[in-house]
C-alpha cells in the first residue's frame, strides 16, 4: 500500500522539528519545502541539522520577505505540480498559506489544504494583530486540517470556529529522548568541564536557555528575583544564548551586585548545549510571549524540573511532579514560586546522566494516531 504524499511548506529547520519530521517521514511520503535558510535570529549549523533528516527536502528562496518572517516565495505552484501531493501543509496564516487557500479557491489545485499553528492558548485569546485576527478568521472555516500543539489549543479552535475533531491533527513540538541522551560519554565531559569552569559543584544551577529578547522575560525575571539570588549563597543563574538585550541584563547584574550569581557563558548547540542542562538542578523559562518553548521539553529529556511561565505553549507539559508554573509578570507569583521551587533542587555533584532519568514519554505513538487522521478523512 502507498503512502500518502504530503507536501509542506515550512519557515525553516530548527533543531527542535527534526523528530517530528523524522516521524512524519516515517508515515507518509513526505517533502518538507523551507522557505528560510535559517531560523530568524538564530545561527543554527544547518548543514550539520541536515545531515539527521530522514525524509525529502528542498528549498523556495527566491521572493521578497520582510523582517518579521513575512515571506512570498516564487516557485510554489511549480513544487505542487512536480511533486503531485494527495495534501498540502501551509504554516500559520502567512502569505504562503493564503496563496495555497487561493490556488484552491480558483481551481487551480484540487488537493486538501491544512496549516501548522504554533499558537499557545494565550495567544488564542489574544491574537497579537488585527492583521493576524482578520487571516485566521478568513482561513480557518476553509482550511481541510489545522495542526496545533496541544489538545487545549484544539479544544479552542474547535469550538470557536466550529471545526470536526478529525480536522484538528494535535502535534507539540516534542523531541526524542533517545536521540538528545545518546551520547553520554561526550555529554558528560563536556558537562564536567562547565562544572569545573564555573565552579558549580555544590551549587544550586538554575539554568535558562534561549534568546535574550524582551518577550522572554529576563530583564523583568531578574528585577524580581536578585534578592533571593543574594540570600541563598548556593544558588547560581546560569544564562545560556544570546541577543538584543544582552547588555540590559548585564547592566541589571550590575546594578544588583549579582556578577558572582549570575553566568552568561554564551551560545551553543547541539551536545555543547545538551551538556548544559547535565550540570543544573533545575530550569527557568520566564517568557512572557511564547508559544511553545522546546526547551522545556530539553529541560524534562534531561531530567531537569521546570520552572515555567504560564504564557508559554509548553506549560503544559508541566506538572505537580515535575515543576511549578508562575506568571512572570507578576512580582509576588514569581517571588513566591521560584522560593517553592529552589527548596526542590538537588546541589550539582558528579556529573552522571544516569542520575537524571527523562521526565518525558515517547512521543511517537500519540503522533502516529494524530497524524493517522490525514489516512481517513
Amino acid at each position: 500500500m502507498s503512502k500518502l504524499k504530503v507536501l509542506m511548506f515550512h519557515p525553516a529547520l530548527a533543531p527542535y522539528r527534526i523528530d517530528q519530521f523524522n516521524a512524519m517521514g516515517e508515515l507518509f511520503d513526505l517533502e518538507v519545502v523551507f522557505i528560510f535558510d535559517n531560523v530568524r535570529d538564530h545561527k543554527f549549523d544547518q548543514q550539520k541539522l541536515r545531515s539527521q533528516l530522514h525524509f525529502k527536502h528542498s528549498y523556495l528562496l527566491n521572493g521578497p520577505a520582510g523582517s518579521k518572517g513575512r515571506a512570498i516565495r516564487y516557485g510554489m505552484l511549480k513544487t505542487i505540480r512536480r511533486t503531485n501531493p494527495d495534501i498540502i501543509f501551509g504554516y500559520e496564516f502567512s502569505f504562503t498559506t493564503q496563496y495555497l487557500l487561493l490556488l484552491k479557491g480558483l481551481g487551480v489545485i484540487k488537493q486538501k489544504i491544512g496549516s501548522t499553528i504554533d499558537d499557545s492558548i494565550d495567544i488564542c485569546h489574544h491574537v497579537q494583530t488585527k492583521m493576524r485576527y482578520y487571516a485566521r478568521k478568513y482561513s480557518v472555516k476553509r482550511l481541510d486540517y489545522l495542526v496545533v500543539l496541544s489538545r487545549e489549543v484544539a479544544q479552542f479552535y474547535q469550538t470557536s470556529f466550529n471545526l470536526k475533531g478529525n480536522q484538528l491533527i494535535v502535534s507539540p513540538i516534542l523531541q526524542a529522548p533517545e536521540r538528545l541522551r545518546a551520547d553520554r560519554a561526550k555529554l558528560e565531559t563536556i558537562a564536567g568541564g562547565y562544572t569545573k569552569q564555573y565552579d558549580l559543584t555544590g551549587k544550586k544551577v538554575l539554568l535558562f536557555v534561549g534568546r535574550f529578547i524582551a518577550e522572554k522575560g529576563l530583564a523583568g525575571f531578574i528585577e524580581h528575583v536578585y534578592p533571593i539570588l543574594l540570600a541563598h549563597a548556593d544558588l547560581v543563574l546560569v544564562l545560556v544564548g544570546e541577543g538584543q538585550q544582552k547588555e540590559t541584563i548585564k547592566n541589571l547584574v550590575e546594578n544588583h551586585a549579582l556578577q558572582n550569581k549570575v553566568i552568561m557563558p554564551g551560545r551553543f548547540e547541539g551536545e555543547e548545549l545538551n551538556a548544559w542542562y547535565l550540570c543544573a538542578s533545575g530550569f527557568v523559562l520566564p517568557s512572557t510571549f511564547e508559544p511553545f518553548g522546546a526547551v522545556v521539553n530539553e529541560a524534562l529529556i534531561f531530567g531537569l524540573n521546570v520552572f515555567c511561565s504560564q504564557y508559554a505553549g509548553a506549560s503544559y507539559l508541566v506538572t505537580q511532579k515535575n515543576g511549578l508554573l508562575f506568571d512572570p509578570l507578576s512580582e509576588e507569583s514569581t517571588l513566591q514560586g521560584l522560593r517553592k521551587f529552589i527548596d526542590l533542587l538537588p546541589t550539582v555533584k558528579t556529573i552522571d546522566l544516569q542520575e537524571k532519568p527523562s521526565l518525558m514519554a515517547s512521543f511517537k505513538e500519540e503522533l502516529i494516531s494524530e497524524w493517522g487522521k490525514l489516512s481517513y478523512t
